[in-house]
Order: C-alpha cells, then sequence, then structure tokens
C-alpha cells in the first residue's frame, strides 16, 4: 500500500469518525507514543444498553471506553470541574476535554439513531 492510500484511507477514517459511522475496530497505522493507562475508579455493573424493542440483530453497536464512562460519571455525576477530574484520571485537562467530548458525542449519536451501546474495557 503506497504512503499515498495510507494517508487516504487514514483521512476517510477520520472522516467517518467525525460522522458518527465507524468507532470500533478500526485498523490505523499509527505511530508515536503509547497510550498512557488511565485511573478508572468505577466498574459498571451493567455493560449493555439498547432500544427496547429492536431486536440486536439489526442494531448498529456503539463501543464506549471504560474511561469515556469515567469521564462522563466524573463530571456529569460527580460535578467535579475540568482539572479535578483530569488529576483524579492522571491525564492533562486536553486530554479529559477529548475523552469526554468523545463520549458524548458516542452516547448522543447511540440515542438519536437508536443504537446499542457497549462499555468495553480496553
Amino acid at each position: 500500500m503506497s504512503y499515498f492510500n495510507k494517508q487516504l484511507r487514514y483521512a476517510n477514517t477520520l472522516r467517518s469518525l467525525s460522522q458518527g459511522r465507524v468507532y470500533n475496530k478500526i485498523m490505523i497505522n499509527k505511530k508515536g507514543r503509547p497510550r498512557l493507562k488511565r485511573k478508572i475508579n468505577f466498574n459498571p455493573k451493567i455493560t449493555y444498553f439498547k432500544p427496547q424493542g429492536v431486536p440486536v440483530s439489526i442494531l448498529g453497536l456503539i463501543e464506549l471506553t471504560a474511561e469515556e464512562l469515567e469521564a462522563i460519571r466524573l463530571k456529569n455525576i460527580k460535578k467535579f470541574d475540568q482539572r479535578e477530574c483530569a488529576q483524579k484520571m492522571n491525564t492533562s485537562p486536553a486530554t479529559f476535554q477529548r475523552i469526554l467530548a468523545l463520549a458524548h458525542e458516542k452516547i448522543a449519536i447511540a440515542l438519536v439513531e437508536g443504537k446499542a451501546l457497549k462499555i468495553v474495557n480496553k
């Protein structure tokens, strides 16, 4: 695969992400630092949500990571400010904001488009 094809594939994947169409199982040849481990002090008992009365076989699936759920919990339920949330998750405020924005987007798409929401520990 040529360099141009890789860049085009990466751009198309990012475009799909921004449109909310592709969230799981994305294969991108990404170089750089490995991701740091985030602190997650919450283990959900329920890990799957779906619209009532719709068979699972015809639903789309959106995966919400445990760190995205923790960001939602700290900011929206515990009502901490962004700096406190970032400290509790062992990340920078900017990274925390990106995690939170992605979580909000995934949840909104699941609600509006009637997709299943699966919480995964990655």
